[in-house]
């Protein structure tokens, strides 16, 4: 359940990065111009911490124990960058710098008009339930399973083992070198 609150949130902030949040309409300027700017346009560090929450659900899936909440805490703070950065993102200063670096007629004694959407939103939101989902295995995960111990190395049976060539001369032998492994 906390992965899937993990996987979604960091879901909707990548989702709602790439759309429009603001427009910027400069009627009065030299030349009259409209300009949208997407999530990316306006700073893109919700963008980049939505991908650095997933990569945090692939540590969440293969750590255990106290690293697990660790990552936890990890994630609930990428959570909380993304609702803090997407909120910081569409404030009136923010949103005509960043229009400003698109377009200098912006810079040439316009009045522009902002209209900002609510995709900001979705990042937010999803930030929000990304942070929720590093809490909960912040507080549960140190007790969650972790992945089977089927694929982890065993410690070598005896120094012969270690020998490449061993296993050749089994098989040489007519030994299955598997045999011990399904027993």
């Amino acid at each position: 359940m906390t992965a899937v609150l993990c996987a979604a949130g960091a879901g909707l902030a990548l989702l709602a990065a790439g759309r429009t949040w603001a427009t910027v309409r400069a009627q009065d300027a030299i030349t009259p111009f409209t300009q949208q700017l997407t999530g990316g346009d306006l700073g893109g560090a919700a963008g980049a911490l939505g991908w650095a929450g997933l990569a945090g659900l692939a540590a969440l899936l293969a750590t255990r124990g106290r690293v697990r909440s660790g990552v936890g805490v990890l994630i609930a703070l990428f959570g909380v960058g993304i609702a803090y950065a997407s909120t910081a993102a569409v404030q009136r200063s923010s949103v005509l710098a960043a229009a400003g670096d698109k377009s200098a007629l912006l810079r040439l004694g316009a009045h522009p008009v902002l209209d900002v959407n609510l995709w900001w939103l979705v990042s937010v939101t999803g930030g929000v339930v990304l942070a929720v989902g590093g809490i909960l295995t912040a507080a549960r995960g140190a007790r969650w399973p972790g992945m089977s111990a089927r694929y982890e190395r065993s410690a070598p049976r005896k120094a012969a083992e270690d020998d490449p060539s061993a296993l050749w001369k089994s098989l040489d032998r007519g030994e299955d070198p598997t045999a011990h492994e399904r027993s």
